[in-house]
């Protein structure tokens, strides 16, 4: 990771967006910025813990090791929120992988200004709070999903949880641009399962696929895919 002050957008930073305005020196002071490049690694699954990650311009993916050659990825933060929290607690060591999954502006402090950080500013820890519980809620559902919905449904849900996510673009194009092997970790299934599916989808006209680029054409007829299992 490279350290890069110039680019970094005070607009996009989520703690100075939620604290209080006399803890905005501080946060100043504290934060350190760093470029990283597409396909980096932040940190990974076991590391020692030494502070909490915030996205300033980018997309990163927190993935964790599934299978013996398997990811699963658990979320994508996007410019604007947190990640790295998953390693706050008793345990010092990150249960989670992050990698850029673009050219990314990434923020870190470190785990005892994030703790002050917490105590002194009860508004943003009340919604730090309430975005662990939505985590939580979210992160039920789709071991629930995992184990119960047929793999169609999945791959239908990741593609409207990223067009929920992330937008389309000019083009009605999903605004992030993923390989068919992170849709499949994002799913919980393989590349080929994604691969077929996908020519499925295609071929009953509920999206289009351009190389990378994914457009949904029939949302209904997604959502019925994920509902196929009565969850």
């Amino acid at each position: 990771m490279d350290k890069k002050r110039l680019e970094f957008d005070i607009n996009n930073c989520y703690l100075s967006q939620n604290c209080l305005k006399e803890w905005l020196p501080a946060i100043e002071n504290n934060r350190k910025d760093f470029k990283v490049k597409k396909g980096d690694l932040i940190f990974k699954e076991g590391d020692e813990v030494k502070g909490i990650y915030f996205v300033n311009n980018g997309v990163i993916k927190v993935h964790k090791r599934w299978d013996v050659d398997k990811d699963l990825i658990i979320r994508f933060a996007s410019t604007g929120t947190i990640f790295g929290h998953r390693g706050l607690g008793y345990n010092d060591l990150y249960p989670v992988s992050a990698t850029a999954l673009e050219n990314s502006i990434i923020s870190f402090f470190d785990m005892d200004f994030f703790e002050a950080t917490m105590k002194v500013n009860s508004d943003f820890t009340y919604k730090l709070l309430m975005f662990f519980a939505e985590e939580l809620r979210e992160s039920e559902r789709r071991m629930r999903n995992l184990a119960h919905m047929p793999v169609k449904g999945r791959i239908a849900e990741a593609l409207l949880l990223l067009n929920k996510q992330f937008g389309v673009d000019a083009n009605n194009i999903i605004d992030i641009e993923l390989s068919r092997q992170d849709l499949a970790s994002f799913a919980g299934t393989t590349y080929e399962t994604v691969f077929r599916v996908m020519n499925d989808l295609t071929s009953e006209r509920l999206v289009t696929v351009t190389g990378k680029s994914i457009s949904i054409i029939n949302n209904q007829g997604l959502l019925r895919l994920t509902q196929e299992a009565g969850i």
